[in-house]
């Protein structure tokens, strides 16, 4: 198993800033990409943005311009910076980690708990 501990949710007014974090310790090989993905009330859970061990990023249209996802190096630890919330920013926000874990020559997905971001209007 590989544990992705979240961090950084919070209540914020529109407009507001917040940077979530993501820490992924265990069995790992590689990591081959993180995400962030988030579900509001009601709706499916939707992808945000990637980061992959090249450095590439990629972001639904949703959070261009506006959230920044960075990661160090083995992508253990990846943040996603986000700016200029709005009110349908409102989720809980679940990061996701593409990787090999030590031993497997599979690729397995793993999931964090997610984190409450509330934006006020």
């Amino acid at each position: 198993q590989v544990p992705l501990v979240q961090s950084g949710g919070d209540l914020v007014q529109a407009g507001g800033s917040l940077r979530l974090s993501c820490v992924a310790s265990g069995n790992i090989a590689l990591i081959r990409a993180m995400r962030w993905y988030r579900q509001a009330p009601g709706k499916q859970r939707e992808f945000v943005a990637r980061i992959s061990s090249n450095g590439m990023t990629e972001y639904a249209d949703s959070a261009k311009g506006r959230f920044t996802i960075s990661g160090d190096v083995a992508l253990t630890t990846v943040d996603l910076a986000m700016h200029s919330l709005k009110p349908e920013d409102t989720a809980v926000y679940y990061c996701n980690a593409d990787l090999f874990p030590y031993g497997s020559t599979s690729a397995a997905d793993f999931w964090g708990l997610g984190t409450q971001v509330t934006v006020s209007s």
